[in-house]
């Protein structure tokens, strides 16, 4: 939408260049707690900023009013620390918005057109309330699912985050609405959330916690990025240079705008250095701090003018999104939205032919509150005040109409227990405690909330016709599993999950959604469970690139239900695969197709999966990683060719001794799959390599890493026949003769020929050797 001109850019330049420093300082702070600072002399109006990576959360009195709420502390925590059974209470007046599925439900559509759709619809509520910058998606890895923010959040895995992510902002920002991508980076827990050290690997951190967002930024631009609260590797992330200027603008090229976190500042001159534009909300304290900075010189004046003119261009965009015509929806069409996306995305996870509900079961029991009084999103800054509400038992009376008979109870007392022994089928809906976790606030187990676990397994006991629905923000625990015939996944589904929920029930709709996280069996078999929640401060990313099922495949533990999961009420055949080409390079590009058939007698989406299987070298690899998606419709016998395109650099690993991404020479296969546990179809693939598969050499390296590098051989055997006089065959001999040393070379050498090498030659011959490797592997 928003084109850059070189006419725009003189005009911008010559505005900073005649701003004051306080006018300056003015453009890189918020104006109370939703806006932008006004500069009246250049005719610079404030833009609207507000919450909402799943539905927008507008407080009246805070922008409306300019309620100063970001100077004051406790109208800063009610945001926070909402509840989502309490948000009206704390936020006073908001304007309703459509509620549309969390962040973990929608994960589990796997659909990027659907994501798409999302992003329209929230940059449609935007504009119609005046919204210039909707401060979502949120796109942390899931790495535990106890935390707090998880519900948010898409996926466990960075391809799937990417994508989704991606999808969402180009919507939004369709409607000329800006995004803000966050949270940058690795906040992926709540515990000391504003504190605690994220400290985490080169690889993981490129390969797995910043994947994600280097995808999304690449093919979605998004406006704006957040940055998070938390340390990374003993740095606050809202004043990371490496992070927010050498990864995010010097190897992705994001030329948009950094805005902070609320509060995430902790030294403002420090975070503009780094790359931090602006600062939200309004600080007096951190904004004198940065115009004393200005003025003494400690934060020269082209570092302010060039984060003033990303903000001016950010601005440009806002205006230009804000002056096309406003979108005609009503809140009901909205909702009949939100309704189909949460069906697309919850994940029948098991089903031993019990559901959908057919004709000759018409006794019916429905147990459990939830059915009265849905969960529908979770707790904290993106909570929202819906529109209207589904009430589930509602929907599902509506949906089955007089031909069956529903009877309802809260909890399984005696009676209860009689009902459901003599029932054709027992629903029972349940959901997690919410009254803790959310924003601020990690979860501490992952059973169901007091008393339901007991209540489910009670059930079961004297009915073999139990199907139980699960609202959660996360991956919960399921001990009576083998005791019920079906459970239906709905995460957090919005305001329309007690339709959609019965839209799925009865087989209106049919399930296809897979998981976007691994659910354990018990918590102890979750990646990071040794290194949570951290100590003193610090937590330890332990696993490294072992997220998820990655993790649960190297230490061959059988989850609970897999990632990629998911039930239908249809089934699919995989066939007919081909690849393009059996090897691939960097830079290379292959096509990967086959066929998917829809062999049952419903129609339904299957969403295939493209796994990698490449074993590590000198680098280690996990033994699978997800590598392509899609999600093709298909109606009873029909066959579709699914073709994913991929890109050498799509297998590609970090190397942190080279500083780059690389490929290592080895015999791969490529995976189709139902999901990560389930292979369908496979196909041999050779990865050409991009490297060499040596390290480079230094004084103290072992000979059993010498001996297998041809290169260093080499040249060691040429210093030595001149040195000692002996011949390449004798010197090639000495070298051998040092393989079961545990010292370094030089000094194994040393032993062997009693003589000394000096410090110099050595430092010349480390430094040849490792010259002549650079110059072999760009030939490669």
């Amino acid at each position: 939408m928003h084109e850059k001109t070189k006419s725009a850019d003189q005009a911008i330049t010559l505005i900073v260049e005649a701003m004051t420093n306080q006018e300056k300082v003015d453009l890189l702070s918020g104006f109370g707690m939703w806006k932008t600072a006004a500069v009246p002399a250049y005719g610079i109006k404030p833009i609207v900023m507000t919450d909402g990576t799943y539905g927008v959360r507008y407080s009246i009195p805070q922008i409306d009013s300019d309620e100063r709420g970001g100077m004051d502390l406790d109208a800063f925590l009610s945001v926070v620390n909402q509840r989502a059974s309490d948000v009206a209470i704390a936020w006073g007046e908001m304007k309703p918005a459509t509620c549309f599925p969390n962040g973990s439900a929608m994960g589990n559509s796997w659909d990027e057109g659907l994501m798409q759709r999302l992003g329209v619809l929230l940059g449609q509520e935007c504009r119609a309330m005046g919204v210039h910058l909707l401060l979502g998606p949120g796109i942390n890895l899931r790495r535990t699912p106890l935390a707090g923010r998880s519900y948010e959040y898409y996926s466990e895995d960075p391809l799937v985050t990417g994508k989704l992510s991606a999808a969402v902002i180009e919507g939004i920002q369709s409607q000329g609405v800006g995004t803000s991508l966050k949270h940058f980076a690795c906040n992926n827990s709540e515990v000391e959330r504003t504190t605690m050290d994220s400290v985490i690997e080169e690889r993981a951190l490129r390969e797995i916690y910043l994947k994600g967002f280097e995808i999304a930024i690449k093919q979605s631009k998004p406006w704006t990025i957040m940055s998070s609260y938390n340390r990374l590797n003993g740095v606050q992330a809202s004043q990371d240079p490496w992070l927010l200027n050498e990864v995010l603008r010097d190897d992705w090229g994001f030329d948009g705008v950094v805005v902070s976190d609320w509060h995430g500042i902790k030294d403002r001159p420090v975070s503009l250095m780094a790359g931090g534009d602006l600062d939200m909300p309004e600080s007096p304290r951190r904004k004198a701090d940065l115009l004393a900075a200005l003025d003494n010189g400690s934060v020269p004046a082209e570092v302010a003018n060039l984060s003033c003119q990303r903000m001016l261009d950010m601005i440009a965009r806002c205006n230009e999104g804000a002056s096309q015509p406003v979108p005609v929806y009503t809140a009901e069409e909205h909702h009949a939205e939100a309704r189909a996306m949460a069906a697309t995305s919850m994940v029948l996870v098991r089903n031993e032919d019990l559901l959908p509900i057919r004709p000759e079961i018409k006794t019916i029991l429905v147990v459990g509150r939830d059915a009265g009084t849905p969960v529908i999103q979770g707790s904290g800054c993106a909570t929202t005040i819906p529109t209207m509400v589904d009430q589930p038992l509602e929907q599902l009376e509506l949906a089955l109409g007089e031909n069956h008979s529903l009877t309802f109870r809260e909890e399984a007392d005696a009676d209860t227990l009689a009902l459901a022994a003599k029932a054709d089928l027992v629903l029972v809906y349940t959901s997690t405690e919410g009254a803790y976790d959310g924003e601020g606030s990690d979860r501490t187990t992952l059973a169901l909330g007091p008393g339901q676990d007991a209540m489910i397994a009670a059930l079961a006991a004297v009915s073999d016709k139990v199907a139980v629905v699960i609202a959660c923000p996360d991956a919960v625990e399921m001990p009576w599993i083998e005791a019920v015939k079906a459970v239906l996944v709905t995460f957090y589904s919005g305001q329309a999950m007690g339709g959609a929920v019965a839209d799925v029930l009865t087989g209106k709709v049919n399930p296809s959604g897979k998981l976007s996280v691994t659910f354990p069996k018990r918590l102890a078999d979750v990646p990071g469970f040794l290194h949570y929640p951290g100590e003193n401060g610090r937590h330890i990313y332990g696993e490294g690139i072992h997220v998820g099922y990655r993790s649960y495949d190297l230490r061959e533990i059988e989850p609970l239900f897999p990632f990629g999961h998911g039930l239908s009420y249809t089934s699919f055949a995989y066939s007919d695969l081909s690849v393009s080409s059996s090897e691939i390079g960097l830079k290379d590009e292959i096509a990967v197709a086959f066929t998917v058939t829809n062999t049952g007698e419903r129609t339904g989406a299957e969403v295939a999966q493209l796994y990698l299987q490449a074993p590590g070298k000198r680098l280690k690899r996990s033994p699978q990683e997800l590598k392509g998606f899609a999600k093709p419709m298909l109606a009873p016998g029909e066959s579709k060719r699914v073709k994913i395109t991929l890109k050498g650099s799509d297998l590609a690993i970090w190397d942190p001794a080279l500083g780059r991404w690389v490929l290592e020479g080895v015999e791969a296969r490529l995976v189709v799959g139902a999901s990560s546990r389930d292979p369908k179809l496979s196909a041999d693939l050779t990865i050409k390599p991009s490297v060499l598969p040596h390290r480079r050499i230094a004084y103290d390296t072992q000979p059993a890493y010498v001996l297998p590098n041809a290169i260093a051989c080499e040249h060691i055997c040429a210093y030595l026949t001149d040195r000692c006089n002996i011949s390449r065959e004798d010197a090639m001999r000495m070298l051998n003769h040092c393989s079961n040393s545990f010292f370094g070379i030089f000094t194994s050498l040393e032993r062997r020929l009693r003589v000394s090498i000096p410090e110099a030659e050595v430092a010349g011959l480390v430094a040849e050797i490792n010259a002549a490797m650079d110059e072999a592997e760009k030939r490669l």
